[in-house]
Order: C-alpha cells, then structure tokens, then sequence
C-alpha cells in the first residue's frame, strides 16, 4: 500500500486552474438514415409540403381578395398578394347592419349554447364512466344507436314545432343538448384519466357524487373540457342549416345565414338586374354595386373567421392532449 502524503493529497483535489485546457468530451456521433428512409422522408415533406399549401393558398388569396380593389378581383389580377391595397371592404362589412345583428346572433348563439352542450355533456358523460353505475352499457348503446339511425328533418321540425321553440332563440341551443361523438370521447377521457380508487378514496371520506362531480372529476378535466368546447363552439359558429330551416325573424338570423345571403342571393340578384333593360349611368351604378358586393364577400369571410382563428391558439395544448387520451386508451 502506497501512502500519499498531505502535499499530494491537496494536489490531488485542488481544482484545476482557470487556464486549463477543458477535458475532451465524446464526440457525437450521427447515425446516417439508410436510403430507403431518406427517399420515404423526402416524399413525406413533399406530401405535407403539397397539402399545406392546398389549405393555406384558399385563405392567403381570400385575405387578399378582401383587401384589394374590387376591379382587379372581378377581373382575376389578384391570386397572391394584394392589388391596389385598400379597405373599402371593411368599411362597407361594418356600415352594414345585418353584419352587426348577425354577429351578435352568433356571438350569443355560440356562447350560450356552447355553456350548455358543454355542462350537458359532462353531466351524461360522468356517470356512463363509473364502472359501478349500473345499466351503463345499455344507455350507452341507445347514446350510440342515435348516430346512425334518427328520426330525419321533418319529424325533428313537428316535434319542435308543437314545443313553440320556431323563432326563437332557444331553437338553437336546447334541441341539441349533446353530440354523442362528445360524449364518447369524454367518457373514455374520464376512464382512462381518473382511478376507481380515487371515486373510493372520496367515499370512504363521505363525498357525495355530487361533490366528487365537482371537487374530483371537473379540476382533472380540463383537456377534455377545452376539446369539446372547441368542437362545439366552431359547430356553433359555422351552422347555418338549422338557422335556415327553423328561423324566421331577421332579427335572430346568425351571421352565417348574412354571409350565405350575400354570397348567393345578392350575386344572383345583380345578375338578373344587370340583364334587364337599363340606362347606361344605371349599368355603371349596378357594377359599382357588384364592385361592393365582391369585396363584402370576402371581407365578411374574413371577419366570420377570424374568431375561430383567434380561439383555436388557446386550446391547441388542450386539444391534442385530450384528443391523443381519449382515442387512444379506452
């Protein structure tokens, strides 16, 4: 045994001095991709590459349309960039008034009636995930029976009708309390997500399933909350069927149905009037007319879009996090 005096054992854990030479690390190492890999990842970004541009190219050229002046768009000079930039279509979108009365329709219709699909939808979903309640299974088959097989139209617009819900507001939110598709994967989300021992636990400590509803299984839903509260508010927002069918009032119109008045029933009405017998001051005054008209259809897109867009960052963490659970497990 060799023993190290106090001069070397001082040498031996000094530290190193400041010009020291760093010790050599490993280098890395790149592992190479064999060719079948690289050719499967080059047709792949190529693929992406191609459907991005198929989704994007439609709102890049709506974007420039709507800011534009309106003879280059007629005339089919804008397909990139904007042409003569100007926002003549804005200001005639806000000076309309059914733009207003459409978008504080959606605006109530969205928020309203996504509250409401939103708490029906975990009240029905919390239960039909406990494994101890019983006649689960069967619920839950009647639940996925109505996806494929319903009533139709015009039995929904009698029973509805003889409710006294046609031409109102609750038309729109009430009949359509849940979307089974939510429920199941909300239902899986719950499963998956929250243990039998944690509903046991909370018994055992005397909560309710009230409290338990409340106090357990809502604070550890927030994934699945912000997904089915996207699903249901761009449902929401972009229906325009139902408005159509059961609506009548003007005044309770979405602003889907403005934007579907605008871009058919006003385009068709031009071209009828442009046909009929008219002086030449009020031909120019009609393609002024149709001037205004093309940009108020892009420019109401722009503004009908724009809330979804503006949402949809907030939720995107939730979204795929929730999504990914509920798919996958279950």
């Amino acid at each position: 045994m060799v023993r190290r005096s106090g001069t070397d054992l001082a040498a031996a854990v000094a530290p190193p001095p400041p010009d020291a030479a760093p010790p050599p690390t490993a280098r890395r190492t790149r592992i190479k991709n064999a060719r079948e890999d690289r050719i499967f990842y080059a047709l792949d970004y190529a693929l992406l590459t191609f459907a991005f541009v198929i989704v994007i190219y439609p709102l890049i050229y709506i974007i420039s349309s709507s800011f534009s002046d309106a003879q280059e768009v007629l005339t089919g000079r804008v397909w990139l960039l904007p042409i003569k930039p100007n926002l003549d279509g804005y200001e005639a979108v806000f000076k309309y008034r059914d733009v207003w009365l459409g978008y504080g329709n959606s605006i109530f219709y969205t928020v309203f009636g996504t509250l409401y699909n939103v708490a029906m939808t975990m009240v029905v979903a919390y239960p039909l995930a406990r494994k101890d309640f019983i006649g689960r299974s069967p619920i839950m088959f009647l639940f996925t029976f109505t996806m494929f097989f319903h009533g139709g139209l015009i039995p929904t617009y009698l029973l509805i009708k003889s409710l006294g819900m046609i031409d109102t507001r609750a038309v729109l939110i009430i009949p359509w309390a849940i979307g089974v598709w939510n429920v199941i994967i909300t239902r899986t989300y719950l499963q998956s997500t929250i243990p039998g021992e944690l509903y046991e636990a909370a018994r055992v400590d005397g909560a309710s399933n009230t409290r338990m509803f409340w106090h357990i299984v809502l604070p550890l839903s927030g994934p699945i909350i912000a997904v089915i509260t996207l699903f249901y508010a761009v449902n929401h927002w972009n229906t325009y069927f139902n408005a159509l069918i059961y609506i009548r009032n003007d005044n309770l119109r979405p602003l889907q149905l403005i934007l579907r008045e605008i871009l058919i029933q006003n385009s068709m009405n031009i071209l009828d009037d442009m046909m009929a017998d008219m002086s030449a001051e009020q031909l120019e005054q009609m393609t002024r007319r149709e001037f205004l008209v093309a940009l108020l259809q892009y420019s109401l897109i722009v503004v009908a879009t724009v809330p979804v867009l503006v949402m949809y960052p907030f939720v995107q963490k939730h979204f795929v996090k929730g999504v990914m659970i509920g798919s996958i497990k279950g």
